[in-house]
């Protein structure tokens, strides 16, 4: 089986693929890089659309690690901020993480009802490819967004995948998605530097989250899928 790749952005977007579609959410500054690293070291992560939502479901959970960002800031009461560099410096893999963003998890949430909501980044977007192709036969990749803008690295993560799966025998919905794959086709993960969310980690003092989305290129076979409101590995 193989069917149709469509490329898209922006949470509200997810609820015209809801119905008929997987989804594949691509946050890579820094919601799906920080969510699959967790993940690939052994972490129970558990998204949440606010703080409020957050606190709830740690109430329900034992000991559970608050981590990420509403418009760039760690809420009061968490541990991190949304950085793939704080996880993977720590070693409490015990405790549950519960993870807020200002648009990817607001994505992956948006997502849920669809026949499979799945995480890509750079690290893994070979590794999605592979496993969604011949498993849906409608796959929508959407990039987070950031204040209405479909930011470069987003583009790049959706065109990476995209372009694998119009390999394995996906064709295109749209003259759209061919330009994104035309684009970034054969693009040094380099060219993220250029990007304004690479600027806004510089600016803040977090160049070290943007060497590491960068530094780590298609390096994991972590496939995180959304599971009864928990980020499993696929398949499992």
């Amino acid at each position: 089986m193989k069917g149709t790749v469509v490329i898209d952005y922006l949470p509200e977007s997810a609820a015209h693929y809801r119905d008929g579609y997987a989804i594949v959410v691509v946050d890579v500054m820094r919601a799906t890089t920080t969510a699959t690293t967790a993940v690939s070291l052994g972490w129970r992560v558990f998204p949440a659309r606010t703080t409020d939502d957050a606190f709830i479901i740690a109430s329900g959970l034992k000991n559970p690690l608050m981590v990420g960002e509403v418009g760039g800031n760690t809420p009061y009461g968490f541990d991190l901020t949304n950085s793939p560099v704080q996880i993977s410096a720590r070693a409490d893999l015990e405790r549950p993480i519960i993870f807020v963003s200002s648009s990817g998890t607001q994505l992956i949430l948006s997502a849920e009802g669809s026949e499979g909501v799945y995480l890509a980044c750079f690290r893994n977007f070979s590794a999605v490819a592979e496993h969604i192709a011949g498993r849906h036969e409608r796959i929508a990749l959407i990039g987070a967004g950031t204040r209405g803008q479909f930011r470069r690295e987003d583009q790049m993560g959706c065109a990476w995948v995209a372009e694998k799966l119009v390999k394995m025998g996906y064709r295109t919905d749209s003259g759209k998605t061919d330009g994104y794959i035309s684009r970034w086709s054969g693009v040094s993960p380099e060219e993220a530097r250029k990007g304004k969310s690479a600027e806004y980690l510089l600016r803040s003092g977090q160049e070290e989250d943007l060497e590491f989305v960068i530094g780590h290129f298609d390096d994991l076979k972590t496939i995180p899928a959304l599971k009864n409101g928990e980020l499993v590995q696929a398949g499992k």
